[in-house]
């Protein structure tokens, strides 16, 4: 089935041309001009990837991601953030608070186009290239169970909602036990489909992931400072 993208943009002319790249990538594409009217749509259903504008009128690209997760269906919704403001701040916001990417204004139609590609790709369990642990497909350490058959992850018995992307992430390192990892390694183990993604965006990545283990009385990563990261010893 052809994946359906909600656009939601401000600016018009960005949606014209950011709808026409997608349209002849092969998508289905639904629009909004403002963060309300983004929500109404999603509320309706059948969107399986959103492309957010930052900067809105009524409600912002931030707060229209903080709803949407605030949902459980959309909770592991792709969302693409684009922005016009290129500080590192806005950057780590978005993706602290749940977005899977960020574009910074003017971009190239053919990279969002291939953003738009991996974040899919990523979001299907079923996909025939998903990557497949070396050691199996369930990795426990202690109390933490990751399961790449059910594509959950555990925490003393009770489940943690993590994105495909940080449950990619933490495998790769529990794969290894013990064996440090530099941004570079876990951006090819981590993030195969993705050769655009950024160190930086790893770290952003870890800290959520420790962000939604630590309520279970786990800290599951492990930083080597200069060299990168391994997985934690957990009792």
């Amino acid at each position: 089935m052809t994946a359906h993208i909600l656009l939601v943009d401000d600016e018009a002319r960005i949606r014209d041309v950011v709808a026409y790249a997608l349209e002849r990538a092969g998508f289905t594409v639904s629009h909004a001009g403002d963060g309300d009217a983004a929500l109404a749509r999603l509320e309706a259903g059948g969107v399986d990837l959103v492309v957010l504008d930052v900067t809105l009128p009524t409600l912002d690209g931030l707060e229209v991601l903080r709803r949407l997760r605030a949902r459980p269906a959309s909770r592991t919704l792709p969302v693409l953030f684009l922005s016009a403001r290129a500080e590192e701040v806005d950057r780590v916001l978005g993706l602290e608070l749940g977005g899977d990417d960020y574009l910074v204004k003017p971009f190239s139609t053919r990279e969002l186009v291939a953003r738009v590609k991996i974040l899919l790709r990523r979001r299907d369990p079923a996909a025939a290239e998903a990557p497949q642990p070396a050691t199996g497909r369930v990795l426990e350490a202690g109390p933490l169970r990751i399961d790449l058959e059910r594509w959950e992850v555990r925490a003393r018995g009770e489940r943690v909602e993590l994105t495909r992307t940080e449950l990619l992430l933490l495998a790769a390192l529990y794969e290894r036990p013990g064996v440090v990892l530099s941004r570079t390694q876990l951006v090819e183990r981590g993030y195969p489909y993705d050769n655009l993604v950024t160190e930086r965006t790893v770290d952003t990545h870890v800290r959520r992931v420790r962000q939604k283990l630590r309520p279970h009385g786990l800290d599951p990563i492990a930083t080597v400072h200069g060299v990168g990261y391994k997985a934690a010893e957990l009792r």
